[in-house]
């Protein structure tokens, strides 16, 4: 079950056409207040909640800003606009999930979540909300990806990028790492030489 839900991830993710983190931007990250929120009867702590329960989440959520809730509806049909992934950050009694709220036309992060269970209930214990922002989870590691952009940086020339590492550590997350990729500009390029 764990290899069909992954696999459907990994098609899923391939599928959107973008490059992964590549495509998000500036983030912020805030630790949540810890709310906890009841998961429905399908989404118990014995068997992973579908993208569909993770929208539930996110909705139910009292940490998730209104502005993020009154946006997150479908792109087309039912499709919400989310990547969904699974794994142990925390070292819980099930896999924490990791929610990236995504805006509909381009797919840049809106927002990223991380929930852990907790006695029946899924609780935040992570949140993000300055777009563009996407988390993933990289070997036990929170990784948030973030890329900024000077005043007059197209969506698709950023001047740098920002990527933090965070490890759950005694009930919170904790920044271990981070790294800055500065990007060249075409136009910082030196003259051919004549001749």
């Amino acid at each position: 079950m764990v290899v069909v839900v992954a696999l459907a991830l990994f098609s899923s993710a391939c599928a959107t056409g973008g490059t992964g983190a590549r495509d998000e931007g500036p983030a912020h990250a805030d630790m949540a207040g810890g709310s906890a929120v009841t998961p429905s009867a399908a989404a118990s702590a014995s068997a992973v909640p579908s993208r569909e329960q993770a929208v539930e989440l996110v909705k139910a959520d009292p940490v998730v800003s209104t502005e993020v809730k009154r946006e997150l509806k479908p792109c087309v049909s039912d499709d919400y606009p989310i990547d969904v992934s699974y794994g142990d950050l925390t070292g819980g009694p099930a896999d924490d999930i990791v929610v990236n709220v995504l805006s509909c036309g381009d797919e840049i992060g809106v927002a990223s979540y991380v929930y852990r269970e907790q006695s029946g209930a899924y609780r935040n214990v992570f949140k993000s909300e300055e777009p563009p922002v996407y988390a993933e989870i990289d070997r036990g590691y929170l990784v948030v990806t973030k890329q900024v952009y000077a005043k007059d940086d197209a969506l698709s020339n950023p001047s740098s990028e920002d990527v933090f590492s965070y490890l759950w550590t005694s009930d919170r997350f904790v920044r271990k790492y981070s790294t800055r990729t500065d990007y060249g500009s075409l136009d910082d390029e030196p003259a051919a030489p004549e001749g």
